[in-house]
């Protein structure tokens, strides 16, 4: 080997890490902020991924994804949000309600948002108008709020003779739960029904909540969506199923963990929808140019096994609207 062979040689070898270094500090990368946990979002993951994958992102390929779970604490979301701030993501992804997007926002007003669960934006303080959100934010908004109503309406045509309604909620998750409470009481006095508020943030008072509804012999449940009631899901359906008391939930999940009901959007499509933007994001979309997006249709799920165990009939009109019965 000659001097000018050896020269190349060394050069080469200095070169190579440089270049990879290069190429791994190009490859982008994704902060997913979710308010909940990873087990019960599996689904909601998948779906983001495939919605990355439509606009040619592929985790592991050509894409990075730092992954932080608050596990329903929702007073570790501030930390969560500075920390992907600080590791310098290009975009993130804020899931599971407002508080995941407040903290998101709160911790960067110049990385790219995009947020999956949030019931009203705009009220939120998250943007200026789905229509225009300005700002660094956007992202998808199911109508949490809005669809209570509907399903307190269908809990009463599923259990005519409830006179005595609980409603579950978590008063943590959300910033505006007097209104919410409001809303709510609004449509029992609509359908002639009285509303119980249960309120719980934990384990212990998910159980609690439960003992109280059986105390008042309470005909039947109401559950909002929440982040924390999804990691609790099996609790919550067992306790349901224990007790004998008919319930509706925000979510298909909930109905094939053997819920009675759910009524709600798509949530799996809302995450596909979600992972899209944030694609898109990566290829120089900004925010502000994106509209909020919110559900075209909903999916009535109705469990006929446990509609036969709580020895109810469900009436021909709800299987008729139902978009999917499990047997």
């Amino acid at each position: 080997m000659n001097r000018r062979e050896l020269v190349v040689l060394l050069g080469g070898a200095i070169t190579a890490p440089r270049t990879l270094r290069a190429q791994q500090k190009a490859m982008p990368v994704i902060g997913f902020l979710g308010a909940a946990s990873p087990g019960p979002s599996a689904p909601y993951v998948a779906a983001f991924q495939q919605g990355l994958s439509e606009t040619g992102y592929v985790e592991g390929q050509n894409l990075a994804i730092e992954y932080r779970w608050a596990e329903g604490r929702y007073d570790a979301l501030p930390a969560l949000a500075a920390d992907l701030v600080g590791r310098k993501v290009d975009v993130i992804v804020a899931s599971g309600g407002p508080l995941s997007a407040l903290a998101a926002k709160s911790a960067t007003s110049t990385i790219p948002i995009v947020f999956s669960g949030v019931s009203d934006p705009v009220a939120n303080g998250l943007v200026a108008s789905l229509a225009r959100p300005g700002g660094n934010v956007t992202g998808f908004s199911p109508f949490g709020f809005e669809l209570m109503p509907k399903r307190l309406e269908l809990l009463t045509e599923l259990v005519p003779e409830a006179k005595l309604i609980a409603f579950l909620m978590n008063p943590n998750s959300t910033l505006r739960a007097e209104e919410l409470i409001s809303n709510v009481r609004e449509a029992a006095r609509t359908k002639g029904v009285q509303l119980d508020i249960l309120k719980a943030g934990s384990e212990s008072e998910i159980d609690a909540a439960f003992a109280t509804l059986v105390q008042r012999h309470t005909g039947a449940l109401l559950v909002f969506l929440d982040p924390f009631f999804t990691i609790r899901r099996e609790q919550i359906v067992a306790l349901a199923s224990r007790h004998a008391v008919p319930a509706i939930y925000p979510s298909r999940d909930f109905a094939a963990s053997g819920g009675l009901a759910s009524y709600g959007p798509s949530f799996p499509a809302a995450y596909r929808e979600t992972g899209i933007y944030a694609g898109r994001i990566l290829k120089g979309s900004k925010p502000a140019d994106l509209p909020v997006q919110q559900p075209t249709s909903f999916e009535l799920v109705v469990n006929l096994k446990t509609a036969k165990a709580l020895g109810l009939t469900i009436p021909p009109s709800i299987l008729a609207r139902a978009d999917e019965v499990i047997e």
